[in-house]
Order: structure tokens, then sequence, then C-alpha cells
């Protein structure tokens, strides 16, 4: 977690002492007209969970242009599949077989349950909030924060239709801080890199993307390079 605090606060470091926020215009300067269809953006990278490995992630994003000065609104949509843990696996096999040895009548063999490999995938559908400045080099740098619905997804042969993978099967709510830089290699092309940590219920993880904006609507001041 310490890393992740480090990266949000040198980000905020490079804000405060290299650049200003984007939009330098009253808050009355900005309005709903403000919202508009502005890109795209596709992103891949790699989680580093808390229950399942290590694995890859892709994405996209949409940029709504900003609803007041410097706040730009970002939904997104993201999807990752991986394997749960060993340690996950062998903690759920061991909970099992204590619950089929307390049925069990007195001298049956102890269960020896296997669940072998249980995968579990999410489809994040999130809407985030970037607080964005422009720092030297013609870089583009943000903080921000966001809610999304994780709809999570469990899977195993030896898990298919059981109680168990109906825990799996769930929809939670979660909430992310991250951190990123841009960089606009033309008024309709932009490389950027974010970093993310996401809360949801028992699993948390961070996450490290990059990707490319694709821009069909016009820049905000300051954005241009």
């Amino acid at each position: 977690m310490s890393v992740w605090r480090r990266c949000l606060g040198l980000a905020t470091l490079a804000g405060v002492l290299g650049g200003s926020p984007l939009a330098a215009q009253d808050l009355a300067d900005f309005d709903y007209e403000n919202l508009s269809f502005r890109g795209v953006g596709i992103e891949l990278g790699g989680i580093f969970p808390s229950r399942v490995d290590n694995d890859m992630s892709i994405g996209l994003r949409m940029d709504l242009g900003y609803l007041g000065p410097g706040l730009r609104i970002v939904p997104t949509l993201g999807y990752w599949s991986s394997r749960m843990k060993s340690g996950e696996v062998r903690e759920l096999e061991v909970r099992l077989n204590e619950l089929v040895d307390r049925s069990s009548p007195p001298g049956t063999p102890p269960a020896n349950v296997d669940l072998g490999r249980i995968d579990w995938s999410d489809l994040v559908i999130g809407l985030d909030g970037h607080i964005v400045w422009s720092v030297p080099f013609g870089l583009l740098t943000y903080l921000g924060a966001g809610a999304s619905a994780h709809i999570m997804n469990g899977d195993g042969e030896a898990v298919a239709d059981t109680f168990i993978e109906d825990l799996l099967d769930t929809v939670t709510a979660g909430f992310n801080l991250h951190t990123g830089l841009e960089y606009p290699v033309t008024d309709r092309m932009r490389l950027y890199g974010t970093l993310r940590y996401e809360l949801l219920g028992d699993l948390h993880y961070g996450q490290i993307s990059v990707g490319t904006q694709f821009m069909f609507g016009p820049a905000a001041p300051g954005e241009i390079r």
C-alpha cells in the first residue's frame, strides 16, 4: 500500500511544483456544455491482486470533458481473468473438509476435497474523476478517484454448479484511487499511463496500465502541446 501512496504523493508534488490546473477559468465559466464525448482510449495493463495470481488486464476509457476547472469526467470499462491463488483454494478445501467431517457418521474416513483450479474474472464498469495539471515537457498529469461496479465470475471444473461458484459469482461495489501521466502526441492522439489501487469487498489490487487515446473533440485550455 505504501508504494501506491508514494506514487500519489509524487504526482501531487509534480502538480504543485511544476504545473497549474488546466482550466484557469472560474467555476462559473464551466457548465454542462463542457461535458461532451471527446475521445476514447484503449489500454493494456497488469493487476497485482490479493486473492488471485498476477495477470493481464484490458480496458477502455471515455473522455467526457470537464465538469469544472481541471475536473475531467472519465467513464471506464475493464476486464481481467486470473487463477485463484493456491493458498486461497487450499483454505476453501480445509473448510469443506471440516464441514463434511462434522456431518459424517463416526468412523468415517476423513474427507479429502480437491477443488482443483478455480478461475476468477472481473468485468469492471467505473466512473472516474481526474484533477488534471499541465506540467513541463508537454505532459499532463492527473490525480483521481472513482467508483465502480465489479461483475465477478468464478469458474472451475470441481466448483461448477455448486454453492462455491454461487459465492464467487457476485456484483460488488468498488472504490479506487489513481494517478497518471499523458502525452499529447498530436491534437488527435495521446499516450497515457495510469497507476490505480482498487478496493472491493475482500479483494483489493494494484494495477498498472498504458494506453492510447484517440480524440474526437476539441482540446481544453492547457491541453494543447
